[in-house]
């Protein structure tokens, strides 16, 4: 599975998830350009970074990027849970600015080189509680069920380009994000058992499918949400 020569894109590629794909990408020969507010400070050395902010309003930066982008991928994410009475008007638009046009107009500025690059990958992510009912979720469950929707017909759009578009929908993986989530020992085993496989992700197992869709080992897949989540949206063990 090389990527020798390939230009990815990873937005929000400096922490969590992100920079988990952005490590394996960089260690398969893959040429990366990361799109964040900030670089942290465990980028590998020749990886390229871009300054922006995907709430703000649209800056044009598609001078920055390759004329060939073979792989794009929106790994930018929140987790903002609260019960109905308590969430407001602002929390559901911060989310879905966030989540859904970030991603739209990331894409748009990247759009001309995924055509030129032929075969080109798009990534999205979801969340497992986009189809399966979880509570104090409404937010985060609303705007990650537009980015499904926005990607099967992202799909159909641009496989006349020879574009692909897929979504991975994970479940709770331990990232800075979820960090409150996770935070004691309590929180940790609880949240092994919720998962029919008895742990919860991690990075590296939701990077591991990304990295697969952008391959060409899955250039027979589009428009599909896979769901990387230890069986929970579907498994109910005896």
């Amino acid at each position: 599975m090389s990527f020798d020569q390939k230009n990815i894109v990873v937005a929000g590629g400096s922490s969590g998830i992100g920079l988990a794909l952005v490590k394996k990408l960089v260690a398969e020969g893959a040429k990366v350009y990361v799109i964040s507010r900030n670089p942290g400070n465990e980028l590998p050395e020749n990886v390229t970074h871009i300054t922006y902010d995907v709430t703000s309003a649209s800056i044009d930066f598609a001078a920055q990027l390759p004329e060939q982008i073979h792989g794009f991928v929106y790994s930018v994410g929140s987790i903002n849970l609260k019960p109905i009475q308590r969430i407001t008007r602002e929390d559901f638009l911060n989310d879905f600015t966030l989540n859904v046009l970030g991603a739209v107009t990331l894409i748009q500025q990247s759009l001309k080189a995924l055509k030129a690059a032929e075969n080109a990958s798009i990534v999205l992510f979801s969340t497992v509680a986009a189809r399966t009912g979880m509570g104090f979720h409404t937010s985060i469950a609303a705007s990650k069920g537009a980015i499904e929707g926005f990607a099967l017909s992202l799909a159909a759009e641009l496989v006349s380009s020879k574009i692909r578009v897929n979504a991975i929908a994970p479940s709770l993986t331990n990232t800075p994000l979820a960090q409150h989530l996770l935070n004691t020992d309590e929180k940790q085993e609880a949240a092994n058992k919720r998962h029919p496989l008895g742990k919860f992700g991690q990075p590296e197992d939701m990077a591991a499918a990304a990295k697969f869709l952008l391959s060409g080992e899955s250039s027979w897949i589009t428009g599909q949400v896979i769901g990387v989540d230890g069986g929970l949206s579907v498994l109910r063990p005896l």
